[in-house]
């Protein structure tokens, strides 16, 4: 579990949350973001691609899109009235090509501490 850039959504690839309580089941939140390769990754991941090793450059762009999408898909779930997302999801797929979409998903609810 952990909670979002702004803190006010907690969020778990979970089904539920220990210690808490689902009291109302909001519905499917999404945050999604598109994004282009840049020739200077491109060009430094073609070195590596001879002599080997992690792609740093797109780690980042994939940590950078990630984030992203959890962003929007919390404040998505915020906008909503939800205090948490559970069962969040990642999927991906190719928009053209060198450009590829982020998707995260989840349910949104509303949680209450269990006394």
């Amino acid at each position: 579990m952990r909670d979002n850039a702004s803190g006010k959504v907690l969020l778990s690839n979970i089904e539920f949350i220990p210690g808490y309580a689902i009291t109302r089941h909001l519905g499917l939140v999404q945050g999604s973001t598109v994004r282009a390769k840049n020739i200077g990754r491109d060009m430094m991941a073609g070195l590596k691609n001879i002599v080997g090793g992690e792609l740093k450059g797109y780690t980042e762009l994939l940590n950078e899109s990630r984030q992203e999408a959890i962003d929007r898909m919390a404040q998505q779930a915020d906008a909503i009235g939800a205090n948490a997302v559970i069962n969040i999801r990642f999927s991906t797929s190719n928009i053209t090509a060198g450009a590829s979409e982020l998707l995260a998903y989840g349910t949104a609810v509303v949680l209450e501490q269990r006394s």
